[in-house]
């Protein structure tokens, strides 16, 4: 089979235009020469207006394509662009008046062939100028884009579509009509030329650059429109093409967007500091905020927050010191001080009585920084700030400068807010590291609910000897649960029912990877603790860090009867136990997956084996059923389950499964809706083997 090569649409965009353009020019100098020689060329001015029409069309495809797809989100260079290709353009305009200025009276000037084809040249360079320039506006005008702007655009859009095809209404007559549509492309054109959102995000430097690029284009701009004017008042040619309602209003809209950026920016000059300043405070924000991360530590964070605030302060010098109860090492940081003159400015400070007062508060929840000034050689002003962390107070900030009276409001309400954030990013990496000791990572994070039923079994793999039934329901949030069962061989069975944490399509997502590491790693013929400690190595590689999955699995052995269990930190599972009419949680040790991503995770990992018998229940389950809420904010428990499996053993799974479903939703009531995910698999085992 042959293959066809691919289609580049720039190119292919680019040579049409250039087609369309010879073929413009062919037309009008048949045209011109059956003129001279008192012939009927035959080709009516319709011609002439499709062929421009479709040069206008080819031009804004290369440009739509080109723009697309090398853009990018320095602004400076998309002004450059337009004002590079003003340049071009008016230079070869430039050069081709010279060149008639030059020749003066000759015959050359007069010859009416070369005047066409420089007309040609002239009108397509103006042509790629004026579009291509609209075309950078429009991504500056949909910069932080909103449905309103975005559909002004289209307006506007459409509205030069029209102006193209205005020419075979009004026959490029100067009339009215060509007035009244000249008005309403220019006040679009003023409307949409006020979204200059992009200009405060330029630094000084970059905005010296643009007023320069945006001057270029208004010079070009108005020049080129010189010439277009001069070239409408001329009769030398046939069909005017620049007399055109299209290219004038581009012209207007180049212009108006070019001049209200150039005001803009030059009015925004004397502020361009201090946005400059809010900007890197918001930067600096944005880094304590990631900067809670698991693998960040609380000396990384402090750091962020010193640098941070001395940034927004212009401090000259500082440090941060955490309590001696804290026992943290290494978070004594110093900032252009040594370790003497700290001393020594603390004697300064702790003898001051706002100071004292401050020390001695007894509701640290409600410390609030406190400007100093300094009978000091060098600072003369400092600004004391509390750490406060679950109403306790775990060190202090103090910021120092060189002049009195050198923190004001706004400078102290922005670290205020540093702290504020730097301390929630220290006490959630406490709680971090809480939840992964004590296994309390289930009880913190909301277990995820949006499945893809797709990736759940349609059929259960069993033997005749149990019977199993299985069941998964989302609530109204996303989430995921999963579970599912393989065939080892005649005799072994395995079970797996899981949690994946996290929110929206991520939660999917670890799903259908849970589901992949589970058919892989199950047909390597491993015990269940292999299974978890496989799983979390190979989970470990492609869970987001913030991630995990709790999981349970059992290797069912039908000829011996035996039930090899392993646990990931997932809720426990119910065994009753026909024969001694009682059942029990099976409750040991387990750390869900990705929670401890190295070989420390293989002393997490537990194993037990027991025998099962005819009658005997299994009942696997996740915690959206056991932290069900009714309306007085009782939960179902781990007691309400076990009742009821101990009052209905003597039926099927099915049966029993129902039971559970139906109590489930009488005890929440209302509406029956519950607030997270729940699922379930049910085993019975009928008799021995053979």
């Amino acid at each position: 089979m042959v293959k066809l090569p691919a289609i580049h649409i720039g190119k292919l965009s680019l040579l049409l235009s250039i087609l369309v353009w010879l073929a413009l020019l062919f037309v009008d100098l048949v045209r011109l020469f059956g003129i001279i020689n008192e012939m009927d060329s035959g080709i009516s001015d319709e011609i002439t207006w499709i062929l421009e029409i479709l040069f206008f069309f080819t031009l804004y495809g290369f440009y739509s394509y080109s723009i697309g797809k090398n853009i990018q989100s320095d602004f400076l260079n998309l002004l450059w662009r337009a004002a590079s290709t003003g340049i071009f353009a008016s230079g070869v305009a430039l050069l081709i008046e010279l060149f008639y200025l030059s020749m003066g009276e000759s015959k050359l000037a007069s010859e009416p062939f070369l005047k066409n084809f420089f007309y040609h040249v002239n009108f397509a360079l103006t042509a790629v100028f004026l579009i291509s320039s609209a075309l950078l506006w429009k991504h500056l005008i949909l910069y932080q884009k909103n449905k309103p702007v975005v559909k002004q655009w289209q307006a506007f859009e459409f509205a030069m579509l029209g102006s193209m095809f205005f020419v075979f209404f009004n026959k490029n007559n100067f009339d009215y009509s060509f007035l009244f549509g000249m008005v309403i492309l220019l006040v679009i054109s003023a409307v949409l030329s006020g979204n200059l959102k992009w200009i405060p995000y330029l630094t000084f430097k970059e905005k010296w650059k643009s007023l320069l690029f945006l001057f270029i284009i208004l010079i070009c701009t108005g020049y080129l429109f010189r010439r277009l004017l001069a070239y409408s008042e001329a009769e030398t040619y046939q069909v005017n093409l620049t007399d055109n309602l299209f290219l004038v209003a581009l012209f207007g809209f180049i212009f108006i967007y070019a001049l209200f950026s150039f005001l803009v920016t030059l009015f925004n000059l004397p502020t361009s500091s201090v946005f400059e300043q809010k900007l890197t405070e918001a930067i600096n924000f944005q880094r304590l905020s990631q900067s809670i991360q698991p693998e960040e530590n609380e000396e990384q964070v402090l750091d962020i927050l010193l640098d941070s605030c001395m940034s927004a302060s212009y401090s000259d010098g500082a440090w941060i010191e955490m309590n001696p109860e804290e026992q943290v090492v290494g978070i004594n940081q110093l900032r252009f001080l040594d370790e003497p003159t700290k001393q020594e400015l603390w004697e300064l400070i702790k003898n001051q009585k706002s100071a004292t007062d401050w020390n001695s508060e007894n509701s640290p929840e409600l410390l609030q920084p406190v400007p100093l000034k300094l009978e000091h050689p060098r600072y003369e002003s400092a600004l004391l700030v509390p750490l406060v962390i679950n109403k306790s107070t775990i060190g202090r900030m103090v910021l120092f400068k060189e002049v009195r009276d050198g923190f004001n409001k706004e400078m102290v309400n922005i670290i205020s807010t540093f702290v504020r954030q730097a301390c929630i990013a220290v006490e959630n990496h406490r709680l971090l590291n809480q939840a992964i000791q004590n296994e309390r990572y289930q009880e913190e994070l909301k277990i995820a609910q949006r499945v893809q039923k797709a990736l759940l079994p349609a059929k259960l793999d069993h033997p005749d000897s149990f019977e199993i039934c299985a069941y998964s329901n989302a609530a109204d949030e996303v989430g995921g649960d999963y579970y599912d069962t393989y065939k080892l061989d005649e005799n072994r069975y395995v079970l797996i029912i899981g949690d994946v944490s996290g929110k929206g399509t991520s939660a999917a997502f670890h799903m259908s990877q849970m589901k992949g590491v589970f058919h892989s790693l199950i047909q390597l013929n491993l015990s269940p603790a292999q299974f978890m400690i496989k799983a979390n190595s190979a989970l470990s590689k492609c869970l987001e860090r913030n991630h995990f999955i709790t999981a349970s699995i059992f290797l069912i052995n039908i000829a011996e009867q035996k039930i090899c269990h392993s646990r990931a930190g997932h809720v426990p599972t119910l065994f009753y136990q026909a024969k001694e009419a009682k059942s029990e949680f099976m409750l040991f040790d387990g750390l869900g997956l990705g929670i401890l991503r190295n070989k420390q995770y293989e002393n997490h990992v537990q194993e037990r084996t027991f025998t099962y018998e005819a009658g005997d229940i299994l009942v696997l389950i996740t915690d959206g059923i056991v932290e069900a809420k009714n309306q007085k904010g009782h939960q179902f428990g781990f007691e309400r389950i076990r009742s009821l499996v101990e009052i209905h053993h003597t039926k099927s799974p099915r049966e029993i499964q129902n039971h559970l479903i139906d109590s489930l939703h009488a005890f929440v009531g209302g509406d029956g809706m519950i607030d997270d995910d729940y699922s379930m698999m049910v085993v019975k085992f009928q008799s021995i083997s053979s």
